[in-house]
C-alpha cells in the first residue's frame, strides 16, 4: 500500500478511528442474530432463506479477503479508508431500507465485501500511525474493541429492536463511519488514487467465492445435520488449486513463505477457533444446566469481554517494553488453562463459578489478539502490509466458522449433553495448546519481534513500515 511520506509522530486518533471502524464492522456480524426472528415474521420466508442475512455478511468477508488486501496494497491509505467505509455505510443504509428479503442479502453481501476491505485495512493503520515503540499499544487498541464489538452485538441489537426496529441496527453505522471517514479525512495524507479492479482481480473473487461458498455450506451442513457433511468441505479444494495458479495468488504466497509470517496466523486460526467454542457453549451450559434467564446469561458471559478489555491494553503496554512474541505466547497459555479449568463442567456450577473461568479465557484473548497481529504486521514486507491484514483477517473469519462448527459435531457424539460439552472444551483446549506450540516453535535466527525501542531521540527517528522491507 502506498502512501506520502513517513511515520514523525504518533498518530493517535488515526488509530482512535481504526478501533472504531474494526468495532463497528465486527458489531455487524453478530447485531444481526437478534433480529433474524423478527425480519423472518416481518417478511413471511422460512428460516433457511433467514439464515442468509448473516452468511451473505460473513460470506464475502471469507471470500474477498486476499483479493481486497492485494488491491489495496496499490492505493493510498486515506483513499482506500474513506472508500471501503463510505461504501460500508451506503450499503448498511440499503439493508435498513430492504423491502424484502432479497434486497437485504443483496446489502448484507454489500455490507461484507467492503466490511473484508475495512478488516484488510485497519491493521495497516494501527502498524503505520505510530512509532514502532508504541504499536503494541496501538494494535492493542484495535484488536481489543473488535471482540468487544461481536459479543456486544446482541445487547445492542435486543435495545435498537425494542426500541426503534430491526433497520436501525443497520442505521447505526452511519453516525459511526461519518465521524471515522472525518477523522481519516483530516488526519491521513493524500497517497495513490483508486484504481477499478481488473479481470485478473474479477477472476480471482470469483474463484474464492465458490471456495468460500463451499466450505462455509459444508460447517452450517454439519452443524445442523451430521459430521458426513465434512466431506462437503473437499469440495472447496478445485478452488484453491485453481487459485493457486492463478498470478494474483503470487502476492499471498510470497507472504506466507516470508521468514516468521506463518505461524502468527497459524496460531491465529487455532486460537480463534477455541476461543469461539467456549463462546459457542457458555449460554447453552447457562441455560441447559443453570436455567438462567436470558439476562442473566448475558451478565455472565460478559466475563468474557471484561478479561479482554482489560488484559488487551495491559498487553500492548507490555508489549511496547518487553516484545509482542512473550505477551501473544502468554495470551495462548492464558487461553489454554482458562478452556482446562472449564472442561469439568460442573452439574452444580453458578453463574460465578463459570465467570471467573470465562475470564481467564478473556484476560488469555486480550492478551493474544493485538499482539498477535502486531507481530505479523511487523515481519511483513513493506509492500505486502495490506495482504498482511487481508490473510490474518481470513484466518480469523476462518476459526469463528470454524470453533462452532466443531463444537456443534463433538457435542452432539455424546447422549449426555454436559458430557458433550465437556468433550467439546477438550477439543477447544487442544486447539488453544496448538496455538501455543506454534508461537513457542521459533526458527533458529529470526530477530525479535517489535523489540523495546530506546527511548529518545533514537526512538522519534525510527522509520516507518511505510515502503520499508521486512522488520524484525
Amino acid at each position: 500500500m502506498t502512501d506520502a511520506g513517513t511515520t514523525q509522530r504518533n498518530r493517535w486518533w488515526i488509530v482512535i478511528a481504526a478501533g472504531l471502524a474494526v468495532f463497528m464492522a465486527q458489531l455487524d456480524v453478530t447485531v444481526v442474530h437478534v433480529a433474524l426472528p423478527t425480519i423472518e415474521r416481518e417478511f413471511g420466508i422460512s428460516t433457511a432463506l433467514t439464515q442468509w442475512v448473516v452468511l451473505g455478511y460473513v460470506l464475502p468477508m471469507v471470500a474477498l479477503s486476499l483479493p481486497a488486501g492485494r488491491w489495496l496494497d496499490q492505493m493510498g491509505r486515506r483513499e482506500a479508508f474513506i472508500g471501503s467505509l463510505t461504501g460500508f455505510a451506503l450499503a448498511s443504509v440499503a439493508a435498513g431500507l430492504a423491502p424484502n428479503i432479497w434486497s437485504l442479502i443483496i446489502a448484507r453481501l454489500l455490507q461484507g465485501a467492503f466490511g473484508a476491505a475495512l478488516f484488510a485495512l485497519l491493521p495497516v493503520l494501527a502498524t503505520t500511525a505510530v512509532r514502532p515503540a508504541a504499536r503494541g499499544r496501538a494494535m492493542s487498541i484495535v484488536m481489543t474493541l473488535g471482540p468487544l464489538g461481536a459479543v456486544s452485538g446482541p445487547a445492542v441489537g435486543g435495545l435498537l429492536i425494542d426500541a426503534m426496529g430491526w433497520a436501525w441496527i443497520f442505521y447505526l453505522n452511519v453516525p459511526v463511519s461519518l465521524l471515522v471517514i472525518a477523522i481519516a479525512a483530516t488526519q491521513l495524507p493524500a497517497g495513490a488514487a483508486p484504481r477499478l479492479p481488473g479481470r485478473e482481480w474479477l477472476t480471482e473473487a470469483a474463484v474464492l467465492t465458490g471456495a468460500a461458498i463451499t466450505l462455509l455450506l459444508a460447517l452450517s451442513l454439519t452443524a445442523d445435520h451430521g459430521p458426513s457433511w465434512l466431506v462437503l468441505a473437499f469440495g472447496a479444494l478445485p478452488f484453491l488449486l485453481v487459485w493457486r495458479r492463478l498470478p494474483s495468488s503470487a502476492q499471498v504466497r510470497q507472504l506466507i513463505r516470508a521468514p516468521g509470517m506463518l505461524r502468527p496466523h497459524l496460531a491465529l486460526l487455532a486460537e480463534m477457533a477455541a476461543v469461539m467454542a467456549v463462546q459457542f457453549l457458555a449460554p447453552f451450559y447457562l441455560h441447559q444446566v443453570g436455567d438462567l434467564s436470558p439476562t442473566r446469561i448475558g451478565l455472565t458471559v460478559l466475563a468474557f469481554p471484561a478479561g479482554v478489555m482489560l488484559f488487551g491494553i495491559l498487553g500492548g503496554a507490555l508489549a511496547d517494553r518487553w516484545g509482542a512474541r512473550p505477551v501473544a505466547l502468554a495470551g495462548t497459555l492464558g487461553v489454554t488453562v482458562g478452556i482446562v479449568l472449564l472442561v469439568p463442567l460442573g452439574g452444580n456450577w453458578g453463574p460465578m463459578d463459570l465467570a471467573w473461568r470465562l475470564a481467564v479465557v478473556g484476560a488469555g484473548a486480550g492478551l493474544f489478539a493485538g499482539q498477535n497481529q502486531n507481530m505479523a504486521m511487523s515481519r511483513a514486507p513493506g509492500h505486502l502490509l495490506a495482504t498482511t491484514g487481508a490473510t490474518t483477517s481470513l484466518a480469523r473469519q476462518l476459526g469463528i466458522a470454524l470453533g462452532p462448527a466443531l463444537t456443534t459435531v463433538i457435542w452432539s457424539i455424546a447422549d449426555d449433553d454436559t458430557g458433550g460439552m465437556r468433550l467439546a472444551l477438550a477439543m477447544a483446549v487442544v486447539l488453544a495448546a496448538l496455538s501455543v506450540l506454534t508461537l513457542v516453535r521459533r526458527r533458529t535466527g529470526l530477530p525479535p519481534t517489535t523489540a523495546p525501542r530506546p527511548a529518545g531521540p533514537a526512538a522519534s527517528r525510527a522509520p516507518s513500515l511505510v515502503g520499508a522491507g521486512r522488520r524484525n
